[in-house]
């Protein structure tokens, strides 16, 4: 065992760190330092995901050029502020790099090629780059206000500047900082503050619409001030101007997305334009209503941004259709389907004093090559990271490419290799429902579904489900109902021989037959509002005890509604019900109305008394009774198809509901129809002032409880 010796081991040693050494890839690697996050169906955030992408290398930190004094001596020259990345078709890079009026060529490697600026005509603060399949590149030359077509070799071929055209108006102001190029040609070009949407240009540089317009917000605020303002002085209001566009992408099959950033913009940051410019994201898709809100985060407190809105700033597509955007608020990375729905989210917040690979501290563009790698430039630190498509995320783009191209049943090997990496993942859910229900196994479909949160695949699996019931169950169903009638019919005559007798005995217990007077009287105030509530307050014909039953059926009408309306009409998860926090807020809600609209009438010349408020409010809540219960049973056996029945009765409920208790107030206070409304009006606006202040005491109290805890700790500690 003399091999063993100290000498032989250091050498072995020393030959498995130069063989490690040689085997080990030239380029940076580095653990992932963040998470990965996605949402389920019902909208709350899903953890734990394997990260859909990791961290590869940085591109572009060590960039030299000759120094001028000496040819011979290379000196650094890091990008500054640079503003677009472009992956071409080859996987080649151009960044522009906007401080040094040039555009930067890498390899597909993110090796450094050349740098391109004109030497005759030199670039100014180029914000833009597009290459296109044949090479040609074009740069939008903000600070000299055009466009240049440069040929492969970065030569000039032609530019453009602002486009002449009637159709133009004047104050346009042609700052170009991004484009793409269509494979007919057609340049599209977004400006500085163009809030004409982009403009389209013809191959030759000719002006030929603006694509892709914005539409102007229209607030409850605008109408008012529509109605109030002359023509000339509301059509000078700047917010009626529509948001900007502030960058442009293009795909493979010729769709066009925008990105719209600011504060006051919530919705349809990211829009996917047709040749029409009509917006395919907005419209139905799998899971109801398209997606129309891009962007996400885990929280409002990052660096003291606090309750800010998502800035997105750039978006990047791949050959499948899905897309990833950017936040430059949270640096947030969020990767959808070509739908727009949400498959990952990842990011975060780089440290200020390092740069960290796989964070970033300001993006400002991303862009995506043949093999899925993401490309994220920070304008702040001058350097492009670059992000490698991680198994679990490759397997998900392959499962769900599938399932978008409507091969449901090949997709559901992948999908199952999916679930067994993370049982959770929604999306993965939704694929293996689809191939459930193309097999026709349609239980465990809507299953699926509803453990998804898609309660419009879940209502067409139970319309199947339904349809099969139907068919083997219907000559038995038919058979019942007429035994039920013939029960029914035989049942009606044998009630009429026994119901004096029954009247007799029940006659003794006068206490009970009060209640059940009190009750049936429900059903004559539904029928004669008016006289009915009349009655409560001048013939005695309610009590506490039997407005207390009612509260109580009420409540429980409203558990069973929550609890038991089909997921097809109630798209909630039964697990989050908390019965308790319902009967919380019944009871606030009827304890408001019940103390505003007694004193409210006692102030407005009202004649009813505070116990004509108590009973008279629960008489008006018999429909959530005697209809929402039905209802909400009824649901279970009803699909989207039959939605306008259901939504037809639940508004029907609703609407008869409030003309109750409308009723309920002209009888008791003995008011007009006017004098009614703004009883009404001061008693829902006395709820909102006591809501308030409730909410201002509350705060203070909780200051209050931090204050005396801190002087508490003070006078201990000391």
């Amino acid at each position: 065992m003399k091999w063993l010796s100290s000498k032989w081991t250091k050498l072995f040693f020393l030959v498995f760190v130069v063989a490690g050494l040689m085997i080990t890839p030239s380029h940076t690697r580095a653990d992932v330092m963040y998470s990965t996050f996605t949402r389920d169906g019902f909208g709350k955030l899903v953890w734990g995901i394997q990260p859909a992408y990791s961290p590869d290398k940085i591109i572009a930190h060590d960039l030299v050029v000759p120094d001028p004094d000496d040819p011979n001596i290379m000196v650094p020259s890091p990008m500054r502020g640079p503003q677009d990345v472009f992956v071409t078709g080859n996987d080649e890079i151009y960044v522009a790099d906007t401080g040094n009026n040039r555009i930067v060529h890498f390899d597909a490697d993110g090796s450094f090629i050349r740098f391109i600026s004109l030497e005759d005509d030199p670039l100014s603060s180029p914000h833009g780059v597009f290459v296109t399949d044949d090479g040609l590149i074009y740069i939008a030359d903000t600070g000299n206000k055009r466009i240049v077509k440069l040929d492969p070799d970065g030569r000039l071929l032609q530019t453009f500047g602002k486009p002449e055209s009637r159709y133009i108006p004047s104050d346009l102001k042609f700052d170009p900082i991004k484009l793409v190029v269509d494979k007919r040609g057609y340049i599209y070009v977004v400006t500085l503050g163009g809030y004409y949407g982009a403009i389209q240009l013809d191959a030759s540089g000719q002006f030929s619409k603006f694509f892709g317009m914005n539409q102007a917000p229209f607030s409850a605020i605008d109408a008012i001030k529509k109605a109030l303002y002359t023509r000339e002085m509301y059509e000078n209001e700047l917010s009626k101007l529509p948001p900007p566009i502030t960058n442009i992408a293009v795909d493979q099959n010729g769709f066009i997305y925008t990105v719209t950033s600011g504060e006051d913009v919530t919705s349809n940051q990211i829009k996917k334009l047709n040749f029409e410019g009509q917006n395919i994201l907005s419209n139905d898709s799998s899971l109801g209503e398209g997606n129309s809100s891009f962007g996400e985060y885990t929280s409002r407190d990052f660096s003291g941004s606090k309750g800010l809105p998502v800035n997105l700033i750039d978006v990047a597509t791949d050959p499948q259709g899905n897309f990833i955007v950017i936040d430059k608020q949270y640096k947030y990375v969020s990767q959808y389907d070509a739908s727009g729905e949400l498959l990952f989210f990842w990011g975060g917040q780089s440290a200020n004093s390092i740069t960290q690979l796989g964070l970033v501290k300001s993006p400002v563009s991303i862009a995506l090559n043949s093999k899925h790698d993401l490309f994220i430039l920070d304008d702040q630190e001058g350097v492009l990271q670059k992000f490698r498509l991680s198994e679990f995320g490759a397997l998900v783009y392959e499962a769900n490419g599938l399932t978008l191209q409507g091969k449901y049943l090949e997709s559901e090997e992948a999908w199952q290799e999916v679930m067994k990496l993370n049982a959770f993942y929604t999306p993965a859910m939704e694929g293996l429902a689809k191939a459930a229900y193309k097999k026709g196994d349609y239980e465990r479909a809507a299953d699926l579904y509803h453990q998804s949160g898609n309660e419009i695949g879940y209502s067409e699996s139970f319309w199947q489900i339904r349809l099969l019931w139907m068919q083997k169950h219907f000559s038995t169903m038919a058979t019942g109902l007429v035994i039920a009638a013939a029960v029914l019919f035989v049942w009606s005559k044998v009630w009429q021989r026994i119901r004096k007798k029954w009247d007799i005995r029940a006659a003794g217990n006068w206490k009970s037959k009060k209640v059940l007077g009190e009750l049936k009287h429900a059903l004559y105030v539904l029928k004669h509002p008016l006289d009915g509530f009349t009655a409560l307050r001048y013939e005695q014909k309610g009590s506490i005890l039997s407005a207390l039953i009612i509260y109580a059926a009420a409540y429980l009408a409203i558990v069973i509604t929550v609890l038991y309306t089909s997921f097809s009409f109630n798209k909630i998860n039964v697990r989050d019900v908390n019965i308790y926090m319902i009967l919380l807020q019944y009871i606030v809600m009827l304890g408001a109305w019940i103390v505003c609209n007694y004193l409210i009438s006692s102030i407005y010349r009202g004649e009813g008394r505070f116990r004509d408020t108590f009973i008279s409010t629960a008489y008006a809540l018999v429909p959530i009774i005697i209809i929402g219960v039905p209802l909400a049973v009824v649901s279970n056996v009803l699909t989207h198809s039959e939605a306008p029945i259901y939504h037809y009765i639940r508004f029907a409920m609703v609407v008869w509901i409030v003309l109750l208790f409308f009723w309920k107030v002209q009888s008791l206070q003995n008011y007009s129809v006017g004098e009614t409304a703004v009883n009404i009006f001061l008693s829902v606006f006395s709820i909102a002032v006591m809501a308030v202040i409730a909410l201002i005491l509350v705060g203070l109290t909780n200051e209050l409880r931090i204050f005396l805890y801190e002087l508490y700790q003070e006078v201990t500690l000391q």
